[in-house]
């Protein structure tokens, strides 16, 4: 599994700084997405699968919940749309698409060539992690609240201020 975790690290690397790189906001979401599919993968070939969907539920999903929330709040309406289509071809899609295939590709061959082997994992209660997190990394856990509270208040102030300007 030693592969696997190099792999993964090296895809999320590269797509870390693609997505650090990009001009446009849903080209530099597609590659933190992809990044962060990578470090869930890093966990598991660690040998801790609970981690690893946290990861994907936690950071991958919510990310994208938010970023979908921020961009119905701003309501840019149709001619961005319109806008949109022309800047993004459809090419757009290959970089991520070959990143995703890679990590699909090596997750598989980290899966089958260990079969016989049982992951290194023990059971975590769900309990047991909500205990860590409001004790042992409670400074942690309200720091990334106050974080995403501070950008959906900008996110609203944003989109209010769109919609109250005259034209």
């Amino acid at each position: 599994m030693i592969e696997t975790f190099y792999a993964a690290a090296a895809i999320a690397i590269v797509a870390t700084a693609l997505a650090i790189t990009r001009t446009n906001v849903v080209h530099g979401l597609l590659y933190l997405i992809v990044s962060l599919l990578a470090v869930a993968v890093m966990f598991f070939a660690l040998g801790a699968p609970f981690v690893a969907a946290l990861e994907v539920i936690v950071y991958a999903g919510a990310i994208m919940v938010l970023f979908v929330f921020v961009m119905m709040l701003l309501n840019l309406g149709p001619a961005t749309v319109e806008q949109e289509r022309r800047w993004e071809p459809a090419r757009i899609w290959i970089g991520p698409t070959v990143l995703s295939a890679l990590l699909l590709a090596e997750l598989l061959y980290g899966l089958s060539s260990h079969a016989g082997q049982r992951v290194a994992a023990s059971v975590v209660e769900p309990r047991a992690v909500g205990v860590a997190l409001f004790t042992q990394y409670a400074l942690g856990v309200e720091i990334a609240s106050m974080l995403l509270l501070s950008a959906l208040i900008g996110a609203y102030h944003l989109g209010r201020r769109e919609m109250n300007s005259p034209g």
